[in-house]
């Protein structure tokens, strides 16, 4: 892939992955909600607004991890990706869940901007696994739980 290719395929999937395009950001649906309605449950959600963060969260560590380490070990399918279901969160312990998850976005989006990693080289770790993928990964998965934070945030009456 030629320089400007690579460029402008990086510029698309960086934003892919930090702004809305065409719905709210993460940042967007995490803005200003009240601890109580980070922490409340709704009859047949097995989650709360937190552990859908938490769980973003880890997700994203674990594709960055996965990415840049070869002796890096995923956390145990599917328990290891989410917190307990009756966990709740304090002020600190959510602004630290955010401060996480851009932090790893960050350190996931200079692995994209390096010209040294082959966007489209399997991961010689992986199972035919590339960064472009892990890119479009971790942007999907934002993107399906930042829906049902919104959501949440609807059926509680904090939003819009």
């Amino acid at each position: 892939m030629d320089k400007h290719t690579r460029e402008a395929l990086v510029k698309e999937v960086s934003e892919l992955i930090t702004k809305g395009n065409a719905h709210a950001t993460f940042e967007q649906a995490c803005a200003d909600i009240p601890l109580d309605v980070l922490n409340r449950h709704i009859p047949g959600v097995p989650y709360t607004i937190w552990q859908l963060a938490e769980h973003i969260r880890i997700a994203q560590h674990d594709i960055l991890e996965f990415s840049r380490d070869a002796s890096y070990e995923s956390p145990e399918w599917p328990a290891g990706y989410w917190p307990a279901p009756d966990t709740t969160v304090d002020e600190a312990q959510w602004q630290a869940t955010l401060a996480q998850i851009r932090h790893d976005q960050d350190q996931f989006l200079a692995l994209l901007h390096d010209p040294s990693n082959d966007l489209l080289a399997p991961l010689p770790h992986g199972t035919g696994q590339t960064l472009l993928r892990e890119a479009f990964l971790i942007a999907d998965h934002a993107a399906y739980h930042t829906g049902e934070i919104i959501l949440l945030r609807r059926l509680l009456g904090n939003w819009g």
